[in-house]
């Protein structure tokens, strides 16, 4: 069935929303606000259906093709604003990040964004990239996934990837076919078993690759706001290394506009040590789950002068966070730096957050709906005093956010 609505709004995700004349919310794929347009059901629920674009009526003026599907870049999964300005994919996001709040009835004077159409470069900043590869229609393909189908879209050249990785890539893909095709059947076989290729680019270690586990041993170089920080190959690192600078830089200066008041860090699933380490406070506790991130933030905090082993106010413990709480001592002398991972907090963290006496928590989060969730209840005992998002992954759904808390004045 095919079905003409008005799209009021993209939701985060992308898909253009509009409603059918029986109330019920649709939700199509590569439509946007303001559009009106001719979609064909393609799933049914109670209330709401899933729907494919099929024609373009009326156009928004931030459609930069003319209708559905004519843009190479639309093929490649997870880029969802591909056929969307710059500019309106900003808006787009600024707009799902400010709905989020208001869900959560969260209080925000203003939102910032950092990411501009004049100094972000929308394409080709992807400093890490996984491919899968499998036997499609007796050909092997490497690219990316499609959801919910697995399958594979080829990919040859890729419009996300930095230029340095592109430049690589016709190489990686060649080496990674002949171990797939040619050779010993137990390595093949074991090649296929694998079944994804990583590529990673940092600009003192140049494009290294490796199919399947990352090699043990192998370390990267990474620089951010002018300090080096070694990374285990399948450790974490921001992808966009531009704009990740700009997330850390403003990490810093909200930490130094409080350093005053609350001069110690406490920087909770703190990596490597990237936000600490950049805040070079007096005292810095870092908490991660991870043994292998904590063993390279010690290693971090050695190469810039602060070695754990001879300086009592450097310290980093692998431990999960949620399960240490009382173990880790926050004042009212702490800046609390959080960046747990897209899965928000462990549930009894915001609330010990909530009670502590820090005068200042700066929340670093990928995901809108678990950080609004925590925040909920953190904002018990603190006011929001702002909102900047950073547009970290351009063309697809996903943003980064940076929420400065204050603690409530009884």
């Amino acid at each position: 069935m095919i079905s003409t609505v008005y799209i009021a709004k993209n939701v985060y995700g992308g898909d253009g929303l509009g409603r059918l004349g029986d109330g019920r919310v649709i939700f199509v794929p590569g439509a946007w606000a303001g559009e009106q347009v001719r979609a064909e059901i393609v799933e049914e629920k109670k209330h709401f259906v899933k729907a494919r674009l099929v024609e373009v009526v009326e156009s928004s003026p931030e459609r930069v093709s003319g209708n559905a599907g004519d843009s190479s870049l639309s093929s490649i999964p997870g880029m969802v604003y591909a056929n969307l300005s710059y500019k309106g994919e900003c808006e787009a996001k600024e707009s799902q990040l400010r709905e989020f709040f208001d869900r959560a009835r969260l209080k925000v004077e203003a939102f910032h964004s950092t990411t501009t159409t004049s100094d972000c470069n929308s394409l080709n900043y992807r400093n890490k990239v996984v491919y899968h590869f499998a036997k499609q229609k007796g050909k092997w393909v490497i690219g990316y996934r499609t959801e919910p189908s697995h399958e594979i879209v080829d990919i040859e050249s890729d419009p996300l990837a930095r230029p340095e990785i592109n430049a690589k890539l016709a190489e990686i893909r060649k080496a990674v076919l002949t171990l797939l095709t040619t050779g010993p059947e137990a390595i093949r076989r074991d090649t296929e078993r694998k079944g994804n290729v990583t590529i990673r680019w940092t600009k003192k270690t140049g494009v290294k690759w490796w199919v399947g586990d990352a090699p043990k041993g192998l370390v990267l170089k990474e620089t951010t706001c002018g300090k080096d920080f070694e990374v285990p190959a399948d450790g974490f690192y921001q992808v966009n290394p531009e704009v990740g600078e700009e997330l850390v830089k403003a990490v810093v200066a909200k930490y130094e506009k409080g350093k005053a008041a609350a001069p110690d860090v406490l920087d909770l699933y703190c990596g490597v040590g990237v936000f600490g380490l950049c805040c070079n406070p007096p005292k810095l506790t870092g908490v991660e789950s991870g043994r292998q991130a904590i063993d390279f933030a010690k290693k971090n905090a050695e190469a810039q002068h602060h070695s754990p082993t001879q300086n009592s106010n450097i310290r980093f413990y692998a431990e999960r966070v949620g399960q240490n709480l009382k173990r880790i001592s926050i004042n009212s002398h702490t800046t609390v730096i959080v960046d747990p991972p897209r899965d928000g907090m462990e549930p009894n963290v915001p609330k010990w957050l909530a009670d502590s006496k820090a005068p200042r928590i700066l929340y670093v989060s990928c995901d809108p709906a678990t950080l609004t969730r925590d925040l909920k209840t953190i904002c018990r005992s603190y006011d929001i005093e702002s909102v900047r998002w950073f547009n970290m992954f351009p063309r697809t759904a996903r943003f980064e956010t940076l929420v400065v808390l204050k603690k409530k004045i009884a």
